[in-house]
């Protein structure tokens, strides 16, 4: 197929003749999803909150988020929770952690009930942080607590009292009171380094000090995928793939479909499109199966990748038809006898070659008539014509979408061997009309109608 199938226009071809099949792929594609729905049991999700004091770095906090679900911390609080057959490794698909805004680490949790969500979440909270406390080395007695600053004012204690003896030791006249407060000054210098590093040593202690920010909400709804999402993608996935097996097997369809391939193909002007009524009864006698009935009420017996039909309006028709003739005698101008070379099998082309010898043989040409044209069927497999007599040229009539390029090049192919120049190539189309055309053409012109298969090939292959 051609760069066509990839346009909007033939995704909106297959939606309009395919809309029944579609609609019933995705209401199966609903059912599908809905059932799937009953196989996942619900899931209900919620987040505990966890602030993290002090100043962080984001690598520090994403080292908090991966700690908040490491297997140390889940094993804890499957311990905690006391689940019959539930430890840490099935809890590692359940629980989550992220960072958010402001220092705050979200750990989430994921259960069979909003009950069971919550409590998972606020546990798994309340594990990281007594872990992370004992990670750092915090310690929580009041008293290890106070140690500390009682020690960094004994040390500015004796820093003042360096000072003092510093001025006591003089203004530095002799050698032993420079030595003095030279020495001194090194004990201030490191006195100031040790108060230094105790606060650095203070600054873990405080980032242990994490704070879980009150209990998790209770989830009401629950965890996508909901039921209702299911149901929609069973049924938008369903429909998605129908299109795209439509468009796949266009691509790779290698039929004609439109006249200047079928032109192209034969190695003959095209003289136009002709329309063929469709003969719903006779359809429905051929395909009078379960799988014909289905086809007819899924609306998949009618091809989608043919161009748009022509209407079915009888007046229109008929001009059709006589354009054709017109175009017809403007290749071949004298009064002489043509082959109408119709594939075997292509029931919309016979019927339209016969439409066309009627038409031919009711509308002479002004400087008189042509003989009616002679019509013969070929096989397609096995393509033969038989040998020129008085036939001045061979039109071939055939439907679009039903022959490869192949195909045709063996029926023009045929046509030389026997003698024949291929003057023109006229495409059948079939529509859906109610229509008495060929009926009330015999009436008025006594011509025998073509769909009622009076008109039969006055030739055939030998």
């Amino acid at each position: 197929m051609s760069d066509d199938t990839i346009r909007l226009v033939t995704i909106g071809r297959i939606i309009r003749r395919r809309r029944r099949f579609l609609i019933t792929l995705a209401v199966v594609g609903a059912l599908v999803g809905y059932g799937t729905s009953w196989l996942l049991p619900p899931r209900y999700t919620t987040s505990a909150s966890v602030l993290l004091p002090g100043a962080w770095e984001e690598r520090e906090l994403m080292t908090q988020a991966q700690i908040a679900v490491s297997s140390v911390v889940l094993d804890r609080t499957a311990t905690a929770l006391a689940l019959p057959g539930v430890d840490g490794e099935e809890l590692r698909d359940r629980v989550g952690a992220g960072v958010a805004d402001g220092n705050i680490i979200k750990i989430s949790g994921t259960a069979d009930t909003p009950e069971g969500a919550q409590r998972l979440s606020d546990q798994a909270a309340q594990q990281f942080v007594t872990y992370a406390a004992q990670v750092v080395g915090a310690d929580t007695d009041p008293e290890a607590a106070s140690r500390p600053e009682a020690l960094r004012k004994l040390v500015e204690r004796t820093s003042r009292r360096i000072t003092e003896l510093a001025d006591g030791a003089g203004e530095g006249r002799s050698v032993e009171s420079v030595q003095t407060r030279t020495e001194l000054a090194k004990l201030r210098t490191a006195l100031q380094e040790a108060v230094d590093k105790l606060n650095r040593a203070d600054q873990p202690a405080a980032k242990a000090n994490m704070v879980v920010m009150g209990p998790s909400t209770r989830p009401t709804g629950e965890a996508p995928p909901t039921k209702t999402q299911l149901v929609a993608v069973g049924a938008v996935l369903f429909f998605l793939l129908a299109v795209l097996g439509h468009l796949a097997t266009a691509r790779m369809g290698r039929r004609l479909r439109t006249e200047p391939e079928i032109a192209a193909a034969l190695g003959a002007p095209s003289l136009g499109t002709v329309e063929v009524p469709g003969e719903r009864r006779a359809d429905r006698a051929k395909g009078a199966g379960p799988g014909a009935l289905a086809r007819r009420l899924l609306g998949i017996d009618v091809r989608w990748d043919l161009p748009t039909p022509l209407t079915g309006d009888e007046a229109s028709g008929r001009i059709r038809y006589r354009r054709v003739g017109a175009r017809l005698r403007e290749q071949v101008p004298a009064p002489l006898r043509l082959l109408v070379v119709v594939p075997e099998g292509d029931e919309p082309a016979r019927r339209a070659a016969g439409e066309l010898a009627a038409e031919t043989a009711a509308d002479p040409a002004p400087g008189g008539g042509h003989p009616a044209p002679r019509v013969v069927e070929v096989s397609v497999s096995q393509p033969m014509v038989r040998d020129r007599d008085d036939e001045s040229g061979a039109l071939v009539v055939l439907s679009a979408g039903s022959w490869t390029a192949g195909e045709l090049s063996g029926i023009g192919e045929a046509c030389a061997d026997a003698g024949h120049d291929v003057v023109g190539v006229v495409v059948a189309c079939t529509v859906r009309a109610a229509s008495a055309r060929s009926a009330d053409r015999s009436r008025k012109k006594g011509a025998a109608p073509a769909s009622s298969g009076a008109v039969r090939p006055t030739g055939g292959a030998e």
